[in-house]
């Protein structure tokens, strides 16, 4: 049985649901609608008890001449008497009076804009007169014109339609309205600008995310200035901590590189044999360590941004791939470009495809473009692949997934790690998934 679900619950789902997302958005919203709500309700307030009764006291005003006319009319439906009547009319009462013998009521009318005009003058000639009647408040700009059924036909009466309802009170709307849009615009104004202050920090964290240092001033609203303070006070100690780290694995690297050079030269005059080409393989094994650590270590931060066609650059690293034994196919759109840093994709394309050469016999490198936006280079291969549950550990530094797909047996495990880093830090990201060939699909995303 479904339980009902409680109607504030719904209700606030709701309201979520059509409230905009965006900061603009609901700054606009929270200044905005209060504005919007007061105005109607003062404009409402103002007609229900200000115009309302206003217009109520003329047309009740007005009826009373209707049926006074009317009444003087039929004690002596005479044309002099009519004439009298036409003359005191128009002198005193700015009524205009025509008899048509004869005449029927028309039916229907057409409705005013002003419902509560017709209203109140329907209800004040309903009072009044005792015969049928018809008018209309929208066929004369200025005027009204009313029509009373008389024993000998219709009597016509022409009022202006200042004496119908308050014909200012319109100008008060439009002084509301005006308020109204003076003050949204208003506000539009200063929200905008603190927006595009946060909007500018905001550029700023994700250019510094994908390692370009893009100048940024802090501006705006106390609390915003504070924010990018703490941002630009962040930003300095990341890079502060980079810099010390790529110093370090540099000296490292480079005092390393001196025995490494040393035990070369050794083992070049050591005479050939079994246990030589053991020390020249693990000389070989530490020196390609120290190569990755400090690629791993530098990042390409350095290195700028540029737009190059991706069926190049991976046609380079499959030649490479090519050349451990394996076989590599290569389907990329020769229009297809990207801006990127040229020499960190290189390497992690270059980590992925040799991965995938190490340990298939068949890879197939494709790129597109991504319906989503941005590019995909997809590296498949028939080889043992990765168990679902351990797709995300083979990205940690240093992982060694040696029981279910032992990794390039001569790194250390920085492969995946370098190439997810590239990556996402031109915006984009590295996933694992299974692979139509039957072993392992990477899949590089771009913007």
């Amino acid at each position: 049985m479904r339980v009902p679900r409680p109607w504030p619950r719904v209700f606030w789902r709701l309201v979520k649901r059509l409230t905009p997302t965006s900061l603009f958005g609901r700054s606009l919203l929270i200044i905005v609608l209060p504005v919007a709500l007061m105005q109607i309700a003062v404009t409402y307030v103002f007609f229900d008890a200000h115009w309302q009764e206003v217009n109520s006291h003329l047309t009740e005003g007005l009826a009373g001449d209707v049926s006074l006319i009317t009444a003087r009319y039929e004690q002596d439906p005479s044309p002099a008497n009519l004439a009298r009547i036409q003359a005191e009319a128009q002198e005193n009462l700015a009524l205009s009076i025509v008899d048509e013998p004869g005449a029927i009521l028309p039916k229907g009318r057409r409705p005013s804009l002003f419902v509560a005009v017709d209203r109140s003058l329907t209800r004040a000639l309903a009072e009044r007169l005792d015969a049928p009647f018809w008018f209309d408040t929208n066929r004369y700009p200025a005027y009204v014109d009313i029509r009373v059924k008389t024993p000998t036909g219709v009597l016509r009466i022409i009022a202006p339609k200042d004496r119908v309802f308050a014909t200012r009170g319109h100008i008060f709307i439009l002084w509301m309205t005006v308020a109204t849009v003076l003050l949204t615009g208003i506000s539009i104004m200063f929200i905008r600008n603190q927006v595009r202050a946060i909007e500018r920090l905001a550029i700023a964290a994700e250019a510094f995310g994908r390692g370009q240092d893009t100048p940024f001033l802090p501006h705006g609203a106390r609390e915003v200035r504070q924010a990018a303070r703490a941002f630009l006070a962040m930003k300095s100690r990341i890079q502060r901590h980079v810099e010390q780290r790529t110093v370090l694995l540099a000296s490292v690297s480079h005092d390393l590189r001196t025995p490494l050079t040393r035990l070369k030269l050794h083992l070049a005059m050591t005479p050939e044999g079994p246990r030589a080409e053991a020390m020249q393989g693990d000389v070989a094994e530490m020196e390609h360590m120290i190569d990755d650590y400090l690629a791993f270590a530098r990042g390409e931060g350095s290195e700028g941004a540029e737009t190059v066609r991706l069926a190049d650059l991976i046609g380079v690293v499959c030649r490479g791939a090519a050349l451990t034994g394996a076989a590599v196919d290569v389907d990329a759109d020769p229009a297809l470009q990207a801006q990127v840093r040229p020499g960190a994709l290189k390497r992690a394309l270059a980590n992925l495809v040799m991965n995938a050469a190490s340990h298939a016999r068949h890879v197939s490198v494709s790129a597109r473009a991504s319906s989503l936006g941005g590019v995909e280079i997809i590296v498949d291969d028939d080889g043992p692949g990765i168990p679902p549950d351990r797709r995300e550990d083979a990205f940690a530094p240093f992982s060694r997934l040696d029981a279910a797909r032992a990794l390039n047996p001569k790194g250390a495990g920085l492969g995946l790690a370098i190439a997810r880093d590239v990556a996402r830090g031109h915006g984009g990201d590295v996933t694992l998934g299974p692979s139509p060939l039957g072993g392992l699909q990477a899949m590089m995303r771009l913007p």
